[in-house]
């Protein structure tokens, strides 16, 4: 367990920095990939999830 949650936070802090640098390419869609299916085997995934759809509920109910 251990080794997966130093896997999610090294990926957590790829993915920040590739995002702030503003320079989002394949190679670091790549690594957000990886920090999803990291992500998905730990406790946080329900959390992840229930806010997922929360705001997929939400955009979904705006009228244009």
């Amino acid at each position: 367990m251990a080794v997966s949650i130093s896997v999610v936070v090294l990926l957590m802090i790829l993915t920040v920095v590739f995002l702030r640098s503003g320079a989002l390419k394949f190679t670091h869609a790549a690594v957000c990939v990886l920090l999803g299916f990291s992500m998905a085997g730990t406790s946080l995934a329900p959390t992840v999830q229930d806010g997922l759809t929360a705001t997929a509920d939400i955009v979904s109910s705006v009228k244009p």
